[in-house]
Formats: structure tokens, sequence, C-alpha cells
């Protein structure tokens, strides 16, 4: 895809707020485990970088989602995966299917506080039960006269414990499991306080993404008015499937960058470092291994790009996106492993960067879909999952 002046305006922006608002700030946030939200995604929604891609009548900037891209393989360069992680959960995961399908009410409530960086949003999918295979959730929202009454639990939620609502995907009919369910925007918080109802049952604790606060939520007769519903009632799980694909792309996007900051780190370190007399990068066995991972980033680059290229346009993105994705979540893996292992022992060092993008990069081939059902969707498109019409 040709990038223009105004992509390259937009991510020199980007760099710079990240080099003075957030990554002087990243060692602190990783010991606490938490990074301020309200306070990041408010600098951020000043700048318009949340609602990058969002309708200009609620605070956006109306551009297409190649400019949603630029942010996110610019978020990468920020020094740690956690924060990326929660910026892209407020743009490319709670809002997509809101901006797209919500009413007019429901966005100035939810979408435009959103952008403007007042609301921490985050998505409610996965549950305790069921991860990857969303038709199995079972947290439901049965209506009464002109509300929804929520009852469930809903797992590994990234601004978890921050967040100021939800995106929730959750059963509201009785009828077949990828007919019955619905989006609904769920206020996690009133006045300040936590909604009636609504429990933080925990604060996850977890191998990476030290800085991204995850939480465990229940849900125990919780109202919201029947017009938080997003686009139709039953659609919510074909809704959710859109909504992944710009998940999928923002995840193969920032590994792209982040693959391409490790590697370049270790090609300074291993230049420096001296063994046996000459610098480590001077043996072949490790710049040509470092030269083949380059090549294989850029190999994934090009892809995410071509998913991006045909999602501006209007197109079915799904077979590249889950293809980007699963790249993504593999070359990750072997970026950082190889890399650390040139780094010798500073590597295992919590010190070292590339120690953390080790623990922070695992987490890809599982979130938003694993390395396992990125493979399925694939083989669907192929014509050549057993049982399925060729």
């Amino acid at each position: 895809m040709q990038l223009t002046t105004e992509h390259e305006e937009l991510r020199r922006v980007i760099r710079r707020f990240i080099d003075a608002e957030i990554n002087p700030y990243v060692e602190q946030w990783e010991r606490d485990q938490l990074f301020p939200a309200h306070e990041v995604f408010k600098k951020m929604g000043a700048l318009g970088l949340l609602g990058i891609t969002k309708p200009v009548k609620f605070g956006g900037l109306g551009l297409d989602y190649s400019y949603g891209a630029i942010l996110d393989e610019t978020t990468a360069y920020i020094n740690c995966g956690g924060v990326p992680m929660a910026t892209g959960v407020q743009t490319d995961m709670a809002t997509p299917a809101l901006a797209r399908l919500g009413s007019d009410e429901l966005r100035r409530e939810f979408l435009a506080p959103s952008i403007a960086g007042e609301l921490v949003a985050c998505v409610g999918v996965s549950e305790p039960g069921a991860g990857s295979d969303v038709a199995a959730i079972a947290t439901r929202a049965r209506r009464q006269g002109g509300d929804y009454v929520i009852d469930g639990t809903k797992m590994w939620i990234t601004n978890g414990t921050q967040a100021d609502w939800m995106c929730m995907l959750a059963n509201t009919s009785d009828g077949p499991p990828h007919r019955n369910k619905s989006l609904l925007c769920v206020p996690l918080k009133e006045g300040g306080k936590r909604a009636p109802g609504v429990t933080v049952a925990r604060k996850l604790r977890k191998l990476g993404m030290h800085s991204s606060d995850t939480a465990e939520i229940h849900f125990e007769d919780v109202r919201v008015p029947a017009r938080n519903l997003i686009g139709e009632e039953g659609r919510g799980f074909i809704y959710q499937m859109v909504q992944f694909q710009e998940e999928r792309m923002y995840a193969a996007l920032n590994a792209a960058t982040a693959c391409q900051r490790t590697i370049e780190a270790t090609i300074d370190y291993t230049r420096q470092r001296q063994a046996f007399g000459r610098p480590v990068l001077d043996n072949q066995v490790i710049h040509f291994r470092l030269a083949e991972l380059m090549t294989e980033v850029e190999a994934l680059r090009a892809l995410v790009w071509q998913a991006v290229e045909v999602y501006v346009q209007g197109g079915d993105c799904t077979k590249l996106a889950s293809m980007a994705k699963l790249k993504a979540g593999r070359l990750v893996r072997e970026v950082n492993d190889a890399c650390l292992q040139y780094w010798g022992g500073m590597g295992y060092m919590e010190e070292t960067p590339v120690s953390r993008s080790f623990r922070d990069g695992r987490l890809l081939s599982i979130g938003g879909g694993t390395d396992e059902m990125m493979l399925g969707i694939i083989a669907k498109y192929l014509g050549i999952l057993p049982g399925k019409p060729r």
C-alpha cells in the first residue's frame, strides 16, 4: 500500500508523543504493574489519536483504516507491550462495532468520550469456560421490560480494573449459539464507583504485559437499558467476528515493528559485545540469522499491509488478517527467542529489553484467537477444512 506524507506526519506525531509522555514512565509502570490509563488516554485523545478512524460527528478524524494502521505500527515504539495492547483495545477492539452500528445516542454516550480519552473501554468476550470458542460463552443478558439483566463472568479483560465501560458479547436468547448473541455497551462505573452488580473479582498476574491491568469481572443482576444494544439483537456473534479483524491486524502491525526493534537492539548489542577477541556479531551464524529474521519481518509487514488495503477498499480481509496474525504470533516467538540467545546471560536479566519482549510477546499466539484458531479459519477459506463444503 502506498503511504502518503500525511501517513508519515501522523507517525511523527505519535513518535513524539511516545518519547515525551510514555517511555519516560514505562519502567515505573512495569514495576507498578499498572499504567494510568485515564491520564494517558486523555492526552492521546487531545491529539486525536484515539479516534483516527472514527466518525467526525463523534470527535474522530474520519480517516480510513490505513491511518489507524499507522498508530498500530507505531505504538510498538513504546518500551513495553502492555501500553500498546491497552491502546489497541481502546481503538481497535472495543469501539469498531459501536462506531459502525451503534445508535447516535449510544455513540454520544460511549464512543465520543472514549475518543476523547475521558472513558476507558474494554471488550468482554472471553470467559473462564470460553476463550477461542466464542460460541460457548455463558454470560446471559435477558430482557426484562426496557432493560437487559446481565449475569455471568468475563475473564482476561484488558483494562479491566480501570475501564469505565465494556463492549460485551452476551447470550440474549436460547437460540442457536451463532444467532443468540448480542453486543451491548455495559457501564462498569457510575459516578466514579462500581456500577451495581459489577465486581472486579481479581486483578490477574501475568507472565508478561505487566503494565497492562487484566481482570476477572463478575456480573450479577446488572441492569442496562435496552437502548445499549449495538446494532440488531442476535447478530452479536457476526459483529464480533468482524470486530476481530481489526484486532488481528493491530496485532500483526504492532508485532512487525516490535520484532524489528528487537532485531535492531540485538545488532547493536552484539556489535559491542566481545567474545574471543571479536564482536559477537562477526560470527556468520549470528549475522546471517539476524538477516534472515529481518527478512521475515518485512514479509510479515507486506502481508498485513495487504490485509489493510483490502479492508480499506471494503473487501473481506479475514483470510489475510488471520494469516498475518498467525505469522505474527510465531515470528514474535522466533525473533525474541533467537535474539535473547545472542544477548547471552544479559538476555536473561529483567533489565534488558529483550527479556521483556520475550515475556510480552508470548501472548500474541494466544490472545485475539490462538494460532490453532487462525489455522482453522485459513483452512476454511482454502476449502480444506474437513466437513465443510468446498
